[in-house]
């Protein structure tokens, strides 16, 4: 076969094979038309590649010395369902071959390997992952024009996390959105709808840690007239508002135990009853929620119903937080000053690069939210038309470093394990320790520190809980 530039839009292959001189054989014959390979031995290199980093076909062994190309099937439809996987075998194995398509291979290849059979194999399933992508470009510009919000951002998890999204929105089925706080998961809530069949539809958001426990049932299921003291008239909730569209229950995990099994059977039915009556009213609602919380962990602590956790999880997708994905931030600052400064009517400003530099240096834990809270704040202070380092008011640019590093607590975080585990004890760490912080400005008043730290009173609460510290639950004349 003749080679060919690789597109620059094909992921990587992802070869799996455990004999050392055929996996290079193949690496080289990938290679020499040009495409992208990602190497594994066995099962578990497979399973970490596929986490890693999308790729755009499999191509693995049957045989395998820890575990097996069955394996490695199933570990690439869980991460993509659509993402093509095509097994090689010995030539008296082909039955293997034949069960492995029933369970969702596209291709087999026999053994000894052709090279020109299995470039056009290869070259086959990437046409197809282009085509997909090319009518998922042509569903989100669709959805633009229907009033779908801008995700702004050229990292491949975020290219992931959209394609997951465009694949749920072409369904009715339950998405649960897990990322940390200020990631953006109702922007994404609401472009999952807009490009839904239900787009037309109301799209209803309710953040379940924002309300009251005694007016959260009430606000979801609303109530009838006399049900309560001051319910002068009938209220409908917000299941009944957002029938024939979209229910976005925004920190779902911050639920109250006792109204768990009612949400329960509303997901399972779309059958509820208003607070203080008796008539089950039947809604027709595609529910999105979202959550920051570690929900397996509060089913494994008897904190979150299991049976809920799993009506909610079928399709979770995960959204990366903004220091993986660092190389958006440029993006998404530019993002934000064009908006800002057309919304304080300032002329156009431009970011200078001492001032990127400082933004990709910045961790960023309170994530997009955080970014479009200091450029707001920047578009404001800059009188002219760029913006420089001093304009954004970093906290780490006046961190002073400690006298003694035997005394600073940063040098005794364990970073062993992957980076993904001692960014969360990192991350943790910085947490407690904002909190305690924002504690110690609010005269050790919970209710005061929650408005310096912007976040609902009961979601610190349990961040008190969590880390094991004490505070007075609200400061003088004031109410959580």
């Amino acid at each position: 076969m003749t080679s060919r530039p690789r597109r620059s839009s094909d992921p990587p292959v992802l070869l799996v094979e455990d004999k050392d001189s055929l996996r290079v054989m193949l690496r080289h014959t990938l290679e020499g038309q040009g495409h992208a390979v990602v190497e594994a031995r066995d099962l578990p290199e497979a399973a970490l590649a596929l986490r890693s980093s999308p790729v755009g076909v499999v191509l693995t062994d049957l045989r395998l010395t820890d575990g097996d190309g069955f394996g490695v099937l199933r570990a690439a439809r869980e991460v993509d369902p659509d993402l093509p996987v095509i097994v090689m075998t010995a030539f008296g194995s082909i039955q293997d071959a034949v069960a492995a398509m029933k369970e969702g291979a596209v291709d087999f290849l026999a053994k000894p390997v052709d090279s020109d059979h299995l470039l056009l194999l290869v070259e086959r399933a990437l046409a197809q992952r282009r085509l997909a992508a090319e009518n998922i470009l042509l569903k989100v510009e669709l959805g633009r024009r229907r009033g779908a919000p801008q995700i702004v951002g050229q990292d491949a998890a975020l290219k992931h996390v959209t394609l997951q999204l465009q694949r749920a929105a072409a369904t009715d089925i339950t998405v649960l959105l897990e990322g940390e706080s200020g990631t953006g998961k109702e922007l994404f809530a609401r472009a999952l709808h807009a490009l839904s069949a239900r787009a037309d539809g109301p799209f209803v958001a309710i953040n379940c840690a924002a309300i009251p426990e005694t007016l959260l049932e009430t606000e979801l299921f609303g109530h009838e007239k006399g049900a309560f003291t001051g319910a002068a008239s009938r209220k409908p909730g917000r299941f009944e508002l957002a029938h024939r569209g979209t229910l976005f229950l925004d920190e779902i995990g911050d639920l109250p135990l006792a109204l768990q099994a009612k949400i329960l059977r509303a997901l399972e039915e779309k059958r509820f009853e208003r607070v203080g009556g008796t008539a089950a009213l039947q809604v027709d609602v595609r529910i999105v929620a979202a959550t920051n919380r570690n929900l397996k962990a509060a089913v494994a602590a008897h904190q979150y119903r299991e049976d809920l956790y799993f009506r909610l999880s079928v399709f979770p997708i995960v959204i990366p937080p903004l220091r993986e994905r660092a190389g958006d931030i440029p993006m998404l600052a530019r993002h934000f000053i064009e908006r800002y400064c057309h919304d304080l009517s300032k002329p156009p400003m431009t970011l200078s690069s001492s001032a990127a530099q400082d933004l990709m240096a910045y961790p960023w834990p309170g994530n997009v939210r955080e970014l479009q809270n200091c450029i707001e704040r920047a578009v404001i202070l800059t009188s002219g038309d760029t913006i420089h380092a001093q304009h954004l008011n970093l906290s780490f640019r006046d961190a002073a470093p400690p006298a003694d590093a035997d005394d600073d607590p940063w040098a005794r975080i364990d970073l062993a394990g992957s980076l993904a585990e001692a960014m969360r004890r990192t991350t943790m760490e910085a947490e407690r320790r904002k909190i305690a912080q924002a504690l110690k400005a609010a005269g050790g008043h919970a209710g005061r520190a929650a408005e310096l730290l912007q976040v609902s009173y009961k979601a610190l609460s349990q961040k008190l809980k969590d880390y094991g510290i004490d505070a007075q639950p609200s400061g003088p004349g004031r109410s959580p």
